[in-house]
């Protein structure tokens, strides 16, 4: 039988205490699963540890409180307990099956039968189950060699997993883009032809989602896959320029960039204010990542890549750092040294304020006026001239 004995986070002091806390209310009844025991398989980091118990919500939280486990209530209606060990999370969940689907949520029960709780989950490699000893458990037939070889299948008939929720299918491109060596076809296909259920989920959710997908090492062939599907039409129309994505991974690879979320969605989209703002109003980003895809797209912003020194420190000063760094990136060009120069650049301060255009003399407009007028001068001048070299300029302007 194959065991992920070995495991840190298996050994780990704070994970005998939960699993002793619960085995000692039902021994053997509880067993860990997703993404725990899949990242274990393929030697990938493991973040967080979830538990499945055929203990019911009440007996989990009893179990816990007589071991002194900390517990939150985090998700009880579902089935869900929260253990906390030394500041580390364990969610705990109650084996489950559905009653009742819509696409978006679901009604669930209780069970005991390890099967059930297998067959409502999304894929196989997503329903391995490992005991305290690290001994594993396969009930769907398939979890254990996809995690081996990269494969994302969907559990039993893929259309009816989607149809029970509809944001599965960019759990499917998400799954591939980290952990997949390969688009499973009958998995595609399926989500091709259930793709308009998406419009049935929260904006938020569906940008949840495709976000944490371009988070991804390298997202282009999911991403590609998307596109070719029809599914990317559906989420954001405008993002059709996948070639972008591949300019953007040999740039990442150049200047050795961590993924940027932000950065690859501006590389599929026309750099244009009505694409951004479509994309924006469509994903219903924050402000601050509309601010910045709305700068990156700016009209008067030039391609950073033919300024001198001069005129690349003009634009950080007007533009700001990002702004021109996110420009450079998508050139398409070799930009080593230009995101050395922008990464090392410090915003000067214009040190000269209303104050002193009142103390010389100007009142009313005049005083904005006249430190506009004063500050293009010395952005001009690259921004050599002190603080008194601007007072005196500021002088004859009265």
């Amino acid at each position: 039988m194959k065991t992920i004995a070995d495991a840190d986070w298996l050994k780990a002091a704070e994970t005998r205490a939960v699993m002793d806390a619960l085995d000692a209310s039902w021994a053997g009844g509880s067993r860990f699963v997703g993404g725990c025991v899949r990242n274990t398989l393929m030697g990938r980091p493991v973040d967080d540890i979830d538990i499945a118990t055929q203990l019911e919500p009440s007996e989990v939280l009893e179990a816990l409180e007589t071991a002194r486990i900390r517990a939150i209530p985090t998700g009880i209606d579902h089935g869900t307990v929260t253990a906390v060990v030394n500041s580390k999370p364990f969610e705990i969940t109650t084996l489950r099956r559905d009653v009742e689907t819509d696409g978006r949520r679901a009604v669930v029960a209780f069970t005991q039968d390890w099967a059930e709780d297998a067959g409502r989950r999304d894929f196989r490699l997503n329903a391995i189950y490992a005991d305290a000893t690290g001994a594993l458990y396969d009930p769907t037939g398939g979890g254990i060699e996809d995690a081996s070889t990269g494969a994302v299948i969907f559990i039993g008939d893929g259309d009816e997993r989607l149809k029970e929720d509809y944001l599965r299918i960019l759990r499917f491109f998400r799954f591939n883009a980290w952990y997949g060596a390969g688009i499973d076809e009958q998995g595609l296909a399926a989500c091709e032809r259930q793709k308009d259920g998406l419009k049935q989920i929260a904006v938020e959710r569906i940008w949840k989602e495709f976000h944490k997908l371009l988070a991804a090492p390298d997202p282009s062939i999911a991403v590609e896959a998307m596109l070719k599907s029809g599914v990317l039409a559906i989420i954001a129309p405008e993002a059709t320029m996948v070639e972008g994505l591949y300019d953007l991974r040999v740039t990442e690879a150049l200047v050795r960039a961590k993924p940027d979320p932000m950065l690859r969605l501006m590389s599929l989209i026309p750099c244009s204010a009505a694409a951004v703002m479509a994309v924006s109003k469509r994903l219903r980003m924050s402000n601050a990542e509309t601010e910045r895809i709305s700068r990156w797209a700016a009209d008067n912003l030039p391609d950073p890549t033919a300024f001198n020194g001069r005129e690349l420190r003009k634009a950080l000063y007007w533009h700001g750092a990002q702004a021109v760094a996110d420009r450079a990136m998508l050139s398409g060009k070799d930009v080593r040294d230009l995101i050395h120069a922008i990464l090392a650049w410090k915003r000067p301060e214009f040190s000269v304020g209303g104050d002193d255009a009142l103390a010389v003399g100007l009142t009313g407009p005049a005083v904005g006026q006249a430190l506009r007028t004063l500050e293009e001068w010395w952005i001009e001048q690259d921004f050599q001239p002190d603080r008194d070299e601007l007072l005196a300029r500021l002088a004859e302007l009265d």
